[in-house]
């Protein structure tokens, strides 16, 4: 494991966790039209990037394009929806909560798509990482139709990385974070048109175009470029436990933001979390680590 792809794993969930506040200043605007100029712009970036580094071209096969359809019906449109009808249900809290068992499902089911057994250390891990967030979350009440919509968006975000899992090998990070963001767009705007209508498509006022333009380049652009970079070097169940830090990036920029303050749930939330990122990622002693490795597969899976 490099500590660089540890480092590119925490700053891209906090910054993500900052998108929180930030989204905030524009709740008046409409949200899945909001969210279509955001994906729209992140786009532009990774394809410009693409374009500048002049990578070679990749002839995509239909399974290509249907898992990276999946990914951008799922993982963005969809987590992005059910978030929305989320918060019409139940509450941050509750929200926070369910989303913040990330990590544990991360934790399960990455290493099975790679056929082998999830790492009890990291599973360990995960759990204290979930349940840090859960306390940085706060336990909310909602109703039952809020906890199953938090769960649709928790499936959105779980989908976000298991789906580019077979993807990243072939296209790399910056193509993988690429495609959907721009896929994302249109199923957005038709989602907004059935839903809010046209008229409710209207021009950003500065203010909301500077939001728009921060949840582009730096929350969806440059956070998901980060995420997949560390998706593909340290695996779904290590990468998970980054997770976690989600509610801890919107807590530092609510208090950076002067709109709130830190109550001993969040500090413990925040400590619980630092523990399990840090157990997750210690170095397995030799005889954990064999199963990981390619010829040791058949025996442990036997």
């Amino acid at each position: 494991m490099k500590l660089s792809a540890s480092v590119g794993a925490s700053s891209a969930m906090l910054l993500v966790g900052t998108s929180t506040a930030v989204s905030a200043t524009v709740a008046d605007y409409p949200v899945l039209f909001g969210q279509a100029l955001r994906y729209a712009l992140a786009a532009a970036i990774l394809f410009a990037v693409v374009g500048r580094r002049s990578q070679p071209r990749i002839r995509l096969t239909l399974r290509d394009v249907l898992l990276l359809i999946a990914l951008a019906a799922t993982g963005l449109a969809g987590f992005n929806l059910f978030l929305v009808q989320a918060t019409r249900h139940a509450g941050p809290a509750m929200i926070g909560t369910v989303i913040g068992a990330v990590p544990l499902v991360l934790a399960l089911v990455g290493p099975l798509m790679e056929h082998r057994r999830p790492a009890p250390r990291t599973v360990g891990a995960a759990m204290v990482v979930a349940l840090g967030a859960a306390v940085a979350a706060g336990l909310g009440s909602g109703s039952p139709t809020g906890l199953l919509l938090s769960l649709g968006a928790l499936a959105g975000e779980v989908a976000f990385s298991l789906l580019a899992i077979p993807l990243l090998p072939k296209l790399g990070p910056l193509r993988v974070a690429a495609y959907p963001a721009a896929l994302s767009v249109p199923m957005l705007l038709a989602a907004g048109l059935a839903l809010d209508g046209a008229a409710s498509l209207r021009v950003p006022t500065l203010s909301q175009g500077a939001a728009f333009v921060y949840l582009g380049a730096i929350v969806t652009a440059a956070a998901f470029l980060l995420w997949y970079d560390a998706l593909r070097r340290l695996g779904a169940d290590r990468a998970g436990l980054f997770a976690g830090l989600v509610p801890v990036g919107a807590l530092l920029t609510t208090l950076v933001l002067g709109i709130g303050q830190a109550g001993p749930a969040d500090i413990a939330g925040a400590l619980l979390v630092a523990a399990g990122v840090a157990a997750g990622l210690r170095r397995p002693r030799r005889d954990e680590a064999a199963p990981r490795h390619p010829r040791s597969r058949a025996p442990e899976l036997a």
